[in-house]
């Protein structure tokens, strides 16, 4: 018998990558409407820079859909009934960030601070629930590399 997911499980079933329809299935409609949107918002303003490919992070972890160029720009990260994207903030970015500082909401300065450093950066979770997460994302990814134009 088949255990009922909880909340923040991950999509592991390895045969294939999920669809848009598996992923708004298990993040729920709310939280893939922020998924398409910020999805929406990267390739308007980075348009032909990424080309999203889903990873299987092995058996706990789960499928991510991650955004890269050389190097790492973010992960989505479908999880039951939520929707998370990750940011690893490098040295030169988290002293961006840190000249910010008191600009940025305090959830957002909390999450930073509370975020382990590791020796290419800090890793950065970032809930997605409301548009004020979508922007604080936005505004991450933007200090991480500058869009190439906006859209128009």
């Amino acid at each position: 018998m088949e255990q009922s997911p909880e909340v923040g499980d991950r999509i592991t079933d390895k045969s294939a990558p999920p669809d848009d329809d598996t992923v708004c299935d298990w993040i729920g409609p709310k939280a893939f409407g922020h998924w398409a949107e910020l999805r929406n918002w990267i390739e308007a303003y980075y348009p032909a820079v990424f080309a999203p490919e889903w990873l299987y992070r092995g058996k706990k972890r789960g499928w991510s859909l991650r955004y890269k160029k050389s190097r790492a720009f973010c992960t989505f990260l479908p999880e039951y009934r939520l929707f998370s994207v990750e940011v690893v903030l490098g040295g030169a970015e988290r002293e961006k960030f840190e000249a910010r500082r008191y600009g940025w909401r305090p959830q957002l300065v909390k999450l930073y601070d509370e975020a382990r450093a590791y020796p290419d950066g800090k890793w950065l979770k970032v809930g997605i629930s409301s548009a004020a997460d979508r922007r604080d994302v936005t505004e991450l990814l933007s200090l991480k590399r500058p869009p190439p134009r906006s859209p128009g």
